[in-house]
């Protein structure tokens, strides 16, 4: 599919997160890409920009180039629905979804996979810079612009490319890796997946492709990503902090972080591989879990022979990626931070990062649930994850592409929160707001040098942040 790189590609719903690094890497290693999508400004305009790809907002039959040879579309857009699309395929013209797209890509060099349902997109990019400090010249896609790289991408000259892997919508089958990180199983996309054990299965499978010759790296404190990748036949390394689902004598290599130790800029830890000591490290991101994802990225480098002195500066000096624990700055002396978490276990660990760099102010947390499906599956999980924040302002649902309709409304889980507030004696201030505009002028009307505003979600809700700030995407 890319064998040639006199190649005129078009990319239809070019403005989606994985659609933008793939757009942005193509363009870098020389092929035509072009592309089309909502008039809508998303975060990834910025990195389309800096690219110097041309794109059209709106689509329409009067935005292709004079020369298409491949088309690659979005999966949030339907070929019989989509203007462009449908014009395309009955013209005969080659269509491919993003994943199909990516995976021949892929294949064609040492594939490492960043898997999983949680850290993906930080672990993807970390593993980069470690790789590129190191000058090992990798390859890397990353779901979200990172200021290191200067977007979501790093173009190199080496076999190695790293790339985040989503398992929404089974896009794990297009990816044949020699080698895979593992974060962790956790159900999610109940809009596409049954059950857990559907779920689960794409994981299992996916692994499976793993040739001998190649390696995993597994959180072993997460016991379903410890199931499915002990079935592999590839070269195990694991990882953990204190509980470990991984059996003893095993005969693969372990790693564990000991000694965690919170500092001002970040936090220390001491590091061990089959209980004994390798050395001390620091990085400057917070929250446990970014320990056990810089032990994956360290398992991973280690695998790679990263020297341990490039390691240890690659590991410390990464300032982690757009939208994951993002300071932004200050409003009237309010900290902003902005973060992706929409899943019951990322929002509790981000608060739980805020509360441990920010342990003496109230945290003011701006939720903005993601999808109908996703709200209604965990809203029980929901209801308890928001326990450390002092207030709690709830925006209502915010349906993506994928999702237009449902009855429940976020009104459903303000009942669920203070159901369990009042039986675990939990005092939290809880409000719900109709659109931004409101919460907006309700954290200006509150802000002081004694808050956090954290504004979580994986939709727009950092749209608030950059409105208190007088900021813009190209700005970030």
């Amino acid at each position: 599919m890319f064998t040639d790189k006199d190649v005129n590609i078009y990319m239809v719903g070019i403005k989606g997160v994985g659609m933008a690094m793939l757009a942005q890497f193509l363009s870098s290693k020389g092929f035509n890409v072009s592309g089309s999508d909502v008039e809508e400004e998303f975060q990834t305009d910025k990195t389309l920009s800096n690219a110097k790809i041309k794109v059209k907002h709106g689509f329409s039959l009067n935005n292709f180039p004079g020369k298409i040879d491949l088309v690659i579309r979005s999966s949030a857009f339907d070929v019989k629905k989509n203007i462009e699309l449908k014009f395309l395929a009955k013209r005969g013209f080659k269509i491919v979804t993003y994943a199909e797209a990516l995976g021949s890509l892929f294949d064609s060099y040492f594939g490492i996979s960043v898997c999983g349902s949680h850290g993906k997109t930080t672990v993807t990019s970390w593993l980069g810079h470690v790789l590129n400090v190191a000058k090992l010249e990798p390859n890397v896609l990353s779901g979200s612009y990172v200021r290191q790289f200067k977007g979501s991408s790093l173009i190199g000259k080496s076999k190695y490319f790293i790339v985040e892997s989503d398992e929404y919508q089974n896009k794990l089958q297009y990816f044949n890796p020699r080698a895979v990180i593992l974060n962790n199983i956790d159900f999610d996309h109940p809009d596409y997946f049954k059950n857990e054990k559907e779920y689960v299965k794409v994981f299992a499978d996916f692994i499976k492709k793993i040739p001998s010759n190649g390696f995993i790296v597994f959180n072993g404190e997460d016991k379903l990503a410890t199931k499915v990748s002990l079935k592999s036949k590839s070269r195990l390394v694991s990882y953990f902090i204190d509980k470990n689902y991984v059996k003893e004598g095993v005969g693969h290599k372990i790693y564990q972080a000991k000694n965690i130790k919170t500092k001002k800029a970040g936090q220390s830890f001491s590091l061990y591989r089959n209980n004994r000591k390798i050395s001390d490290f620091d990085i400057s991101l917070m929250g446990r879990h970014n320990v056990l994802n810089s032990l994956a990225v360290i398992a991973a480098s280690f695998e790679m022979n990263v020297p341990l002195d490039s390691l240890k500066r690659g590991l410390k000096s990464f300032n982690g990626a757009s939208r994951r624990f993002d300071v932004l700055g200050s409003y009237k002396g309010a900290v902003v931070v902005d973060d992706y978490a929409h899943h019951p276990r990322e929002v509790k660990a981000c608060l739980d990062a805020v509360k441990q760099k920010y342990p003496k102010k109230k945290i003011i947390c701006v939720f903005h649930p993601h999808t109908i499906s996703r709200t209604k599956a965990f809203l029980n999980e929901f209801a308890e994850s928001f326990s450390v924040c002092d207030s709690l302002f709830l925006l209502e649902i915010y349906t993506s592409a994928r999702e237009k309709t449902g009855k429940l409304s976020s009104l459903d889980l303000l009942d669920k929160i203070k159901q369990y507030n009042l039986s675990a004696g939990i005092n939290q201030d809880l409000k719900y707001f109709k659109d931004m505009v409101e919460v907006e002028n309700e954290l200006r009307n509150m802000a002081d040098s004694d808050k956090v505003f954290l504004l979580l979600g994986a939709g727009d809700v950092f749209r608030i942040a950059y409105k208190l700030l007088n900021i813009n995407s190209s700005n970030i």
